[in-house]
């Protein structure tokens, strides 16, 4: 039983972690592809920019999304041991994102996208010349822009930790005051950053017990039969 649920938990938090790559990796692309495109094409007008752009997500960069982040996760698989297909820290991300050839995927879907929208009238031999030639403006993008993220997302879970840390101290202090400001700043953090699954399991852990607490009229007498539970209940 413990074994299935665990197995349940890896796939739970590989499939919010894919999600969450889609999200953040598909935000990104779609910002470097405006900036890219302006760059590129300074003298199209706005309106033809935005036909432009969603051509070449229809071609082929939409659904390469998925593909650049799995070249991500195998490299991940190959080199780092990430077995069971979810990250455990920021640290392996980064060093996926880094080597796992996602520029070099965006590059070949970039080409691929190009040429489809050519092909099918889109844009003219004069446009498709230029996106040509100014690819690597949109790939530099992506890579800033991907680079940029994945500081932001160590930021986040570094003040994450700090509020969950201290809001251990208001508990052992038993300061509800306390506790509920730290606790509103973890719930504001945690649906910002990346799924890892020992912040889920400690966020989950001190949601339990300050609902406890705070259903209980702010009587901090838990029993140590309700902290056992709340800890299996965080590991669901």
């Amino acid at each position: 039983m413990q074994l299935e649920n665990e197995i349940n938990n890896n796939i739970e938090i590989e499939k919010n972690q894919n999600n969450f790559f889609e999200s953040m990796i598909g935000k990104v692309v779609n910002n470097a592809i405006d900036i890219g495109l302006k760059t590129i094409l300074p003298d199209v007008i706005e309106n033809q920019i935005i036909d432009i752009k969603n051509s070449l997500l229809q071609n082929g960069i939409k659904a390469g999304i998925k593909t650049a982040i799995n070249s991500m996760q195998d490299f991940a698989k190959s080199t780092l041991g990430i077995f069971t297909g979810k990250f455990d820290n920021i640290s392996q991300i980064d060093m996926a994102i880094r080597n796992g050839g996602i520029i070099d995927t965006f590059s070949n879907i970039l080409d691929k996208a190009i040429d489809k929208t050519y092909l099918s009238g889109k844009i003219n031999r004069s446009i498709n010349t230029m996106l040509k030639k100014g690819k690597n403006i949109i790939l530099e993008n992506i890579s800033n822009n991907i680079e940029k993220e994945i500081k932001s997302q160590d930021n986040y879970i570094n003040n994450l930790k700090e509020n969950l840390e201290s809001w251990k101290k208001y508990y052992n202090n038993k300061n509800f005051d306390g506790m509920e400001k730290e606790f509103k700043n973890i719930e504001n953090k945690i649906e910002k950053i990346i799924p890892l699954e020992n912040i889920i399991k400690e966020t989950r852990q001190v949601e339990i017990i300050h609902n406890l607490i705070k259903n209980n009229g702010h009587n901090f007498n838990i029993s140590e039969l309700e902290k056992e539970v709340s800890n299996k209940l965080s590991t669901i």
